[in-house]
């Protein structure tokens, strides 16, 4: 299975398989039952309450195809949507547990999800979305066109690795670091204080943490009100400090 390697802000390697055309295929059915399932509420509203028949016998063809663009927009805009909104996940996505992703290792955005969307015209719809297979088949990233456009990939979710195996941890956009001294610690050092973390405080080892916390003290001369934090709320302190830092 052929992956896809990206360097983080931090110079971290994180490692994704690329998703298989046969999760890709099944997400892209999923989805294509979700919208048929909609398209036939919809008929039956439209029937049931509206009387579509009567109606469309009554009004002009500029108002029925007004009608029928009102119904079909969630299903054009169906994959754009929901990527945009699912942070690169469509409900067939999610299920198969796979994502759209930026290839630079940033979380995608809105202008990625818009090329690809309007790709699919290409990709998809013309010559029954041969155009888009022959591409998947040739890219060594399994990528349509909208992808290579986007400068994205569809990735597993399904890895061994991902975040909790780096260094890196989810900052909020307003966070404010409390502990400067910890840019004397090194990718390394991080890496195996998130691990320990991860490791001891699952077994709820305080000798453990307090040992921890004291040798980050001594390399990195912090000193702090024992009220303040405990040692474990100390040390992702660190962690998230040295995120917020090492990333500027």
């Amino acid at each position: 299975m052929n992956s896809v390697e990206i360097n983080t802000s931090q110079n971290v390697k994180l490692k994704f398989e690329i998703a298989g055309i046969g999760s890709r295929m099944m997400a892209f059915i999923i989805d294509m039952l979700i919208k048929l399932a909609y398209l036939i509420v919809m008929w039956m509203v439209w029937t049931k309450f509206f009387n579509f028949n009567t109606l469309s016998k009554n009004i002009g063809n500029w108002e029925i195809m007004a009608i029928i663009g009102m119904i079909t927009m969630p299903i054009n805009f169906y994959s754009l949507a929901f990527e945009s909104l699912m942070e690169g996940q469509t409900p067939g996505k999610m299920l198969m547990k796979i994502k759209v992703i930026q290839i630079d290792g940033y979380q995608a955005h809105f202008s990625s999800y818009l090329s690809r969307w309007f790709f699919r015209l290409v990709d998809i719809m013309v010559g029954a979305g041969i155009i888009g297979f022959i591409a998947i088949l040739v890219d060594k990233y399994n990528r349509r066109l909208g992808d290579m456009v986007a400068g994205t990939a569809v990735i597993s979710l399904k890895n061994r690795f991902n975040i909790n195996h780096t260094i890196l941890v989810n900052l909020e956009e307003d966070y404010v670091p409390r502990f400067p001294q910890v840019i004397a610690l090194s990718d390394d050092d991080i890496r195996i204080v998130k691990d320990n973390l991860q490791r001891y405080s699952a077994q709820k080892n305080g000798e453990v943490m307090a040992k921890l916390s004291s040798k980050i003290k001594e390399i990195t001369q912090i000193s702090y009100d024992p009220e303040e934090f405990t040692d474990k709320a100390f040390i992702y302190k660190v962690i998230q400090d040295y995120n917020f830092y090492s990333s500027k």
